[in-house]
């Protein structure tokens, strides 16, 4: 008997409807085990790990903190495409479409199966998407049923009834009420109050403390983890005396404290926007470590977050009493915000974010570095990452238009366990002019930064550098973010009138 030829837009519509059949299949099924197991999320998540450092790096420089919305854009654009043409491939026979869904549906399960957090069970949502994709791709291009309007009325229902289902499931784990279920976080320790000269922010810096809405966000989460107080548990282990484990109201009932700490990403470019600065509440982590016991010879805090994330942290470091490493709960007066890793995060003032944020932490193994290497020591990144001095200018912004005459600029500086002692500026190539600085708070925080130059018309260049209080002056040689963050004068170009 031959094969109906189905006209091109039924063979297209027939490829992308079994590709939401598949993805809604994929998505309820894991509403019910694990939101992290939906195909999509699992392969955008797998995509990021297998990404190369220089895109990686790229992306972040480029799309900030909108990367990940633009990879899952692209995986979509690239799915869709692919749909229409494995539909297009099978006008004559659906073996071809069948084909490459299958492919497909087996590429998703590899990438939940090899997604650490996910257990075994996790495979059960890419299989649903392998099988609902199969089944609906054949029935529509089956010969008797040639693709008709009412089969393809059917399909996209089923996929959207799917579909909102599963993202009704999946709200019912939503941790947004568990964290409204908080309720203030006294701290038994306050942070020093803020003074209103603590920034210039009338001169255009930043507000000393950063509202939690625009506080810097870079990790590799897809999709913001839905972690309640109620199901969280950290778990220390590893080169201890005693392991030990800690739910969230042993936490939040212990005497809390609260610091200032200014928190910088390791892929800040020279004058980035990546640095930050929060009140925290929390635990000291040095008295978590002492009540487990750490072991002679313990080199390395190796810390997991509850979507597999990892990262390495200088156990001495975390120990260190001067230091004042956290287990955080709260940010600014209340919870922690969920994109920013509620119920509870690493803060270790000094170091780089990725190994010393770790956000919804769940375990700390004590360990030695040639036992683990975490996940971005894995891609080439330093071992360790001392926060390195930097200055940023903030006004006036990079090819703006200014009056002549005397111009008033500036900025932050940042230092963090060290301290900014002065901060200086030059137009052009001149001498270097000392600015003034803000009060310091605490040597963990960024100081903001001000000088007024005289700049005649025409066109202009502003350079900043700081000093800390180990002597150290920033430097002028340009390093990019990798291995272990930027170096360099910020310098901005501007057009006096």
């Amino acid at each position: 008997m031959a094969q109906t030829s189905l006209r091109a837009w039924r063979a297209v519509a027939c490829g992308v409807l079994a590709l939401l059949a598949a993805l809604a299949a994929g998505h309820l099924v894991a509403a019910l085990i694990d939101v992290g197991a939906s195909p999509y999320l699992a392969v955008g998540n797998a995509a990021i790990d297998l990404t190369p450092l220089p895109l990686k790096d790229f992306a972040v420089r480029t799309f900030g903190t909108h990367d990940k919305q633009v990879l899952l854009a692209g995986m979509a654009v690239v799915l869709l495409g692919a749909a229409a043409l494995a539909g297009l491939a099978s006008r004559r026979t659906p073996w071809p479409g069948t084909v490459v869904i299958a492919l497909f549906g087996l590429v998703g399960v590899a990438a939940v199966a090899t997604r650490p957090g996910l257990g075994t069970v996790a495979v059960l949502a890419p299989l649903a998407s392998l099988v609902a994709g199969v089944l609906v791709f054949r029935g529509l291009r089956g010969r008797e049923t040639v693709a008709s309007r009412r089969s393809f009325l059917i399909a996209l229902a089923g996929s959207a009834v799917a579909g909102v289902a599963g993202q009704l499931l999946a709200s019912t784990k939503d941790a947004g009420a568990s964290r409204a279920a908080v309720g203030p976080l006294v701290p038994a320790r306050r942070a020093p109050a803020i003074p209103a000269d603590a920034d210039f922010a009338k001169l255009g810096t930043p507000p000393f403390l950063t509202p939690n809405r625009d506080f810097y966000r870079v990790d590799t989460a897809l999709t913001v983890p839905q972690v309640r107080t109620e199901d969280w548990s950290l778990r220390i282990s590893g080169m201890v005396d005693r392991e030990r484990v800690y739910r969230y109201q042993d936490i939040r009932g212990r005497p809390l404290v609260e610091r200032t700490i200014t928190m910088t990403c390791v892929s800040n470019e020279v004058g980035g926007p990546y640095v930050s600065t929060a009140n925290f509440i929390g635990v000291d982590l040095a008295d978590l470590l002492r009540e487990a016991g750490v072991r002679p010879g313990a080199e390395q805090l190796f810390s997991t977050s509850v979507d597999g994330w990892t990262s390495g942290t200088p156990v001495a470091d975390a120990l260190d009493p001067t230091r004042g490493a956290m287990l955080a709960i709260g940010m600014n007066g209340e919870p922690l915000p969920l994109e920013h890793g509620f119920p509870a995060r690493l803060v270790i003032p000094g170091l780089y974010g990725y190994v010393s944020a770790t956000k919804w932490v769940t375990r700390l193994e004590v360990t030695t570095w040639q036992a683990k290497q975490a996940y971005w020591l894995q891609r080439g990144w330093g071992e360790q990452a001392p926060i390195k001095t930097q200055s940023r200018i903030d006004t006036p912004k990079g090819f703006e238009t200014v009056p002549a005459g005397t111009l008033r600029v500036a900025g932050v500086a940042w230092a963090q366990h060290t301290g900014i002692d002065q901060v200086e500026v030059r137009l052009d190539n001149g001498p270097w002019q000392r600015a003034i600085l803000s009060r310091e708070i605490t040597v963990d925080t960024w100081r903001m930064w001000w000088a007024e130059l005289s700049v005649t018309p025409g066109a202009h260049q502003i350079s900043c550098r700081a000093k800390d209080k180990r002597g150290y002056v920033q430097t002028a040689e340009r390093a990019g973010t990798v291995p272990d963050g930027a170096t360099g004068w910020h310098t901005i170009s501007f057009v006096a009138k």
